[in-house]
């Protein structure tokens, strides 16, 4: 297997202006895909072989049905979009099964214990996860220009499914908030001295507005640590926090509360749709909320109006 295929797949992959992670994923999958086949090249294989690894997928691997769907879009992608081969549909495809989970869900006592544990940039974050819903990587890519602190509004930037949204954002954490700019704002100004402060632009707007890269709108309002090197543009730039960091304090948190449940990070945003639809807002300014697509998903947090096993009293009771 040679590295030009796997540069033209990332190639196109930017020129379609797949993300970063997204274009990563898909290299690795296409990698694996020519290992299982012996380091045959895909221009000589087609529907069978990508039938045949799907289903090795489902069947060896045991992976879950999402997993299955992101590989059989890699693989998509490798054929039309790279090799130029038209491919018809895999209607007939092995699918990985996928059972009907319930969403992990704190109490509100319990989001408050978690809470307490936090501090710094860990205890906001954590509160803008719940209080307004975000995914981890909303959050953490969160720019100086998505808040607005006046209409207590957070813009979320190509979300899930490349969409924007307006969610809320909480009154209480206005405070921590304005702290965060402060630092942020000060770190900016430390590396436009130093000759950097300038952060990653979408869409190619740093070649239509030059100059956009550098303004401090347009700065991660969670900015890491240190300058790292953008392995699409080689430069040295100041990238977002990364999530990890994120998801290992909140799970100490939860161990430090002693709470039962397996939680994470997503389990905030998870609490924050069913303690709205507690709280009884309707379910299409949820679905909004959330940047659903579809109001059936949003559905699934009207579990908790059936409360105590489906809201039957038990007879011993």
């Amino acid at each position: 297997m040679g590295s030009a295929l796997l540069e033209e797949v990332r190639t196109v992959a930017r020129l379609r202006q797949l993300s970063y992670r997204t274009e990563q994923t898909y290299v690795g999958i296409i990698t694996r895909f020519i290992h299982f086949h012996d380091l045959k090249h895909p221009s000589e294989m087609g529907l069978t072989e990508i039938r045949a690894y799907l289903a090795f997928l489902v069947r060896d691997q045991h992976v879950a049905a999402s997993t299955q769907r992101v590989a059989q879009s890699a693989l998509l992608f490798l054929y039309r979009e790279v090799l130029r081969i038209d491919l018809p549909d895999l209607d007939d495809l092995e699918q990985a099964t996928t059972p009907r989970r319930l969403p992990v869900v704190f109490t509100r006592a319990e989001v408050q214990a978690l809470l307490a544990q936090l501090t710094g940039v860990h205890h906001l974050m954590a509160g803008l996860l719940y209080g307004s819903g975000l995914r981890l990587m909303e959050c953490v890519r969160l720019r100086v220009k998505d808040i607005d602190l006046a209409m207590l509004q957070l813009t979320v930037r190509d979300g899930k499914g490349g969409n924007d949204r307006i969610t809320v954002l909480p009154k209480s954490l206005v405070p921590a908030l304005e702290r965060q700019l402060t630092r942020a704002r000060l770190l900016h100004e430390e590396d436009l001295a130093a000759g950097y402060g300038e952060v990653y632009m979408p869409y190619a707007l740093d070649r239509k507005y030059p100059n956009a890269a550098r303004e401090w709108a347009w700065q991660w309002l969670f900015p890491a640590a240190r300058l790292s090197n953008d392995p699409r543009a080689n430069k040295l730039r100041r990238h977002h926090v990364g999530e990890d960091g994120l998801q290992r304090a909140v799970k100490a948190a939860i161990a430090r509360a002693k709470m039962t449940k397996a939680g994470s990070c997503h389990t905030l945003r998870h609490s924050f749709a069913t303690h709205l639809i507690e709280d009884g807002y309707d379910i299409r300014t949820v679905q909004e909320l959330l940047g659903h697509a579809d109001v059936r998903t949003t559905m699934i947090y009207t579990h908790v109006l059936n409360r105590g096993g489906k809201g039957v009293r038990s007879p011993l009771d």
